[in-house]
């Protein structure tokens, strides 16, 4: 069960925006889409600093205990020089992960700023984390899809709303709005259903009645927005539609 409120959620702003603000490297991508065919993927590293830095990175389930993947990351550890920039390669294994749905490793970029000798100054190594998606050959359906497909429905006499992922693909959420609903920023939780998951959100003032609309945003396999909205039906689930479909 996910229980929110607003002030939680801009508490988590301020180190949303540090390690962006602070960090002197930049990635090729907000997210990699890790397809079974292929046999890796890559993602580019750039150092903006006109300093030399190195460059640590590794991959985890996100989890403090069992954080093991099936999967590996090269080079671990490399010198980068001022402006530079570094090529990651990104490994699978070949096995260790469900074949029926898609599953999500984080792959963490770690910035160690070079020491100044003879000069006592504190070193901040700053970290940048983004989703990999593992995503098997031959899943029913499609990712484009599976932000609309998710299942809307009141729960606790319309004081909850819950929602449930039928897909084998996960759907990142940035926003999800109505009139007694407001989760207005999704990504400082790093907000994601997946495959097979029902998640269930507090609604406020006395609940949710039928018929009443709300909308949420999603994020797709290219780090965009998708707009959509739909109204609650009674005594049933309700899909969403996208905005621009409407």
């Amino acid at each position: 069960m996910c229980k929110r409120s607003l002030k939680a959620l801009f508490c988590l702003l301020p180190l949303v925006f540090f390690s962006s603000a602070e960090a002197g490297i930049t990635l090729g991508a907000t997210r990699i889409i890790f397809e079974a065919k292929n046999k890796e993927e890559n993602i580019t590293v750039r150092n903006e600093s006109d300093k030399p830095i190195l460059l640590q990175s590794w991959l985890d389930n996100g989890r403090e205990e069992d954080s093991a993947v099936p999967f590996a990351v090269t080079p671990p550890l490399t010198k980068m020089t001022a402006n530079g920039q570094q090529l990651l390669r990104i490994l699978y294994k070949g096995a260790g992960l469900p074949q029926d749905r898609e599953s999500v490793v984080w792959l963490s970029v770690q910035e160690i700023p070079a020491s100044v000798e003879g000069k006592n100054t504190l070193q901040i190594a700053v970290r940048q984390k983004i989703k990999v998606f593992y995503r098997p050959a031959g899943l029913t359906g499609e990712a484009k899809d599976a932000a609309g497909s998710l299942q809307w429905r009141l729960e606790n006499g319309g004081k909850q709303l819950s929602v449930y992922n039928p897909s084998a693909f996960h759907v990142s959420m940035v926003q999800l709005l109505g009139e007694k609903l407001e989760y207005s920023n999704l990504v400082a939780e790093r907000f994601m259903i997946a495959p097979g998951e029902r998640k269930t959100f507090d609604v406020n003032n006395g609940g949710f009645n039928v018929g009443a609309a709300f909308s949420f945003r999603s994020i797709n396999d290219w780090g965009g927005q998708e707009l959509y909205h739909t109204k609650l039906q009674a005594a049933a689930s309700t899909t969403a539609t996208r905005a621009d479909a409407q």
